[in-house]
């Protein structure tokens, strides 16, 4: 497809006031808007979010989150944090107005999330994380936070589940890797290259492979046998992980009421454990 910016700028003449409002915007702000969630957008150009919705399908595509990938296309860049930080000033100007705003926004982010689950892929991902012999999950930098709550909880539920986040490390975790385990690749952009290298070992390897990222761009989706995507954007110089955080709880339920049977041992054998040690306030 054409640049996205020129495809806009082409159909003006044919928009409503709305629509215009909108394609105004857009163009205005071209490295802003796809980190922008259909509320987001609909709030900074004061329309519908259901207006913001048919823009989308006027100017052909099958909804919001196929344009907001033809926008990121076409920038062909991911903002720097400086850049970030300079987009958050801009769009949250009211001191007062942005604690609101940024609640609503991981809200948006929910609902995003929600409206694209593939729940076939998340079935999927399911199976996939009770039949594994082991479990390796490879996260860095921001992403991290979300590796290390997946791989607590996980510890739990399957055979054996490491954190992966250090290539210095890497080799010694996955010198064994074969094709009864599992890897999970967690990377928004601006994506990690180590998270990408040892994922892609990971393929090279044989070893069945979930993707959990921001979108179908991400350059994790060549080396996933599945792919779970959550939306992540937030115009600040942080990464919005509400939602791939509840995306997370959703497999770790989903995984602990498959495994129920043996979980309940396991846990039954911790809960002794903890008594022992005194593990929890009383």
């Amino acid at each position: 497809m054409e640049n996205i910016y020129k495809l806009i700028a082409e159909k003006m003449e044919d928009m409503s006031k709305s629509q215009l409002k909108i394609a105004k915007y857009i163009l205005e702000n071209p490295n802003n808007i796809p980190f922008f969630t259909v509320g987001k957008l609909a709030r900074m150009t004061d329309v519908s979010d259901a207006t913001v919705v048919r823009f989308a399908t006027f100017l052909g595509f099958s909804g919001y989150p196929e344009l907001q990938q033809k926008m990121q296309q076409s920038i062909q860049k991911q903002l720097t944090t400086t850049e970030r930080l300079k987009m958050s000033n801009e769009v949250y100007k009211d001191a007062d107005q942005e604690v609101y705003n940024i609640f609503l926004d991981n809200i948006e982010n929910i609902k995003a999330t929600i409206e694209s689950l593939d729940l076939y892929s998340f079935r999927q991902a399911v199976k996939m994380l009770c039949n594994a012999k082991n479990v390796y999950i490879v996260a860095n930098r921001s992403a991290l936070s979300l590796g290390i709550f997946m791989q607590y909880y996980l510890q739990f539920l399957v055979r054996r589940a490491e954190l992966i986040h250090s290539t210095e490390f890497a080799s010694e975790q996955l010198y064994t890797l074969g094709e009864e385990d599992l890897v999970i690749g967690i990377s928004f952009s601006r994506y990690t290259k180590s998270t990408i290298d040892i994922f892609s070992y990971a393929k090279k390897k044989k070893a069945n492979t979930i993707a959990i990222t921001d979108n179908h761009l991400s350059p994790l989706i060549q080396y996933a046998d599945v792919v779970l995507t959550a939306s992540s954007h937030m115009p600040t110089f942080i990464d919005s992980f509400v939602a791939p955080l509840s995306l997370i709880n959703a497999l770790l339920v989903a995984v602990g009421r498959e495994n129920q049977g043996n979980i309940n041992e396991k846990f039954k054998g911790l809960e002794e454990m903890w008594e022992e040690f005194d593990v929890f306030y009383k």
